[in-house]
């Protein structure tokens, strides 16, 4: 199954059209399958009276700051077209809901500290929309179930992902968990659900893993570079060569997931002769019996040689003719 990759660019528009526009072309040169933006208000985001904190100072003028223009969506929903690539932006109120769903967007994506907030959890759901929603801060097991439940008061047939997450920015190694994926995806939900991740850690690593354990959506930051100021070009997120080069590994990572064939592989094949066949250690003569101490195992393994698995089953047979000592044993030359 191809992961669904979703390049997020957040808040590093910058407030600059220009920017956002180049954001959508590096997500599309690096072939991910979409690029993200989010579409929030400060006026609704957080409370007039928040105080500091996580290092940041009035959170407020910060959120107005990088706030996306609202009338850039629905050209930036035309030029992702142009682009061949899929147009996400997360919302955080029900007009921004309205608003992406009027533009037709394929999904949306309900963020990690909103997970928790049935209030907008059931309006996205209301849209029918497929959902992917980040499992991060404050959602265990159950409360996925509760969220589930949620999104199934206003869609019967609901189509969720759960990205596991963690909220800090950036995610320290050992915070991961990558193990979660696979409890989430092994548990018996009331509805069938997807698994993906919603990666914060530093560099590339991570995701490819997540793949490996069932992940099938990743979302990853990514940025100009993270020198730029703002909350969104932290060390949480990716430079268009790092972009480039994840995309690369989980698609790789999808390639070898695949069982292993009967048979050698068609990479396997020429170094086939590199396997091991019955040998003489000494000169065998015509009639004579194989035994213990006239024949070996060595390389290499020829067409119609008697293979080094056959060892001690053609122990005691005869040979019809005289073989040299360091000969490669043939089927065809057993009696």
């Amino acid at each position: 199954m191809k992961t669904f990759i979703i390049a997020e660019a957040g808040a590093n528009h910058d407030r600059k059209f220009e920017q956002a526009l180049k954001l959508v072309d590096i997500a599309s040169a690096a072939a991910a399958d979409a690029v993200k933006f989010q579409t929030y208000s400060s006026e609704t985001l957080y409370a007039k009276n928040t105080p500091d904190f996580a290092g940041y100072k009035d959170i407020n003028k910060l959120i107005k700051d990088i706030e996306l223009p609202r009338e850039w969506q629905k050209d930036l929903k035309q030029y992702c077209d142009e682009s061949s690539i899929e147009f996400m932006s997360t919302p955080f109120d029900e007009k921004a809901v309205d608003e992406l769903y009027s533009l037709g967007v394929k999904r949306l994506k309900i963020a990690g500290f909103e997970a928790t907030d049935p209030r907008i959890v059931k309006y996205a759901a209301g849209t029918q929309l497929p959902l992917i929603i980040t499992a991060g801060i404050g959602v265990d097991l159950a409360t996925i179930q509760k969220i589930i439940e949620w999104v199934a008061e206003k869609n019967p047939n609901p189509d969720i992902t759960f990205l596991h997450g963690n909220n800090a920015y950036p995610t320290p190694y050992e915070d991961a968990c990558l193990g979660q994926i696979k409890r989430i995806k092994n548990m018996n939900y009331t509805h069938k659900i997807k698994v993906g991740i919603s990666d914060h850690t530093r560099g590339i690593l991570i995701p490819p893993i997540a793949v490996a354990l069932g992940a099938t959506t990743v979302e990853k930051h990514y940025t100009f570079s993270r020198l730029l100021p703002g909350p969104d070009h932290g060390e949480h997120a990716l430079e268009p060569d790092e972009l480039n080069e994840m995309i690369k590994n989980i698609r790789n990572v999808e390639n070898s997931m695949r069982s292993k064939s009967a048979g050698l592989s068609e990479s396997e094949q020429q170094f086939k002769y590199a396997r091991r066949s019955v040998v003489a250690t000494s000169a065998i003569n015509q009639g004579e019996a194989l035994t213990l101490e006239n024949i070996t195992t060595k390389r290499p393994s020829l067409s119609g040689a008697i293979s080094a698995d056959m060892f001690y089953d053609v122990l005691g047979q005869k040979i019809k003719k005289n073989i040299k000592a360091d000969e490669v044993l043939m089927l065809e030359h057993l009696q």
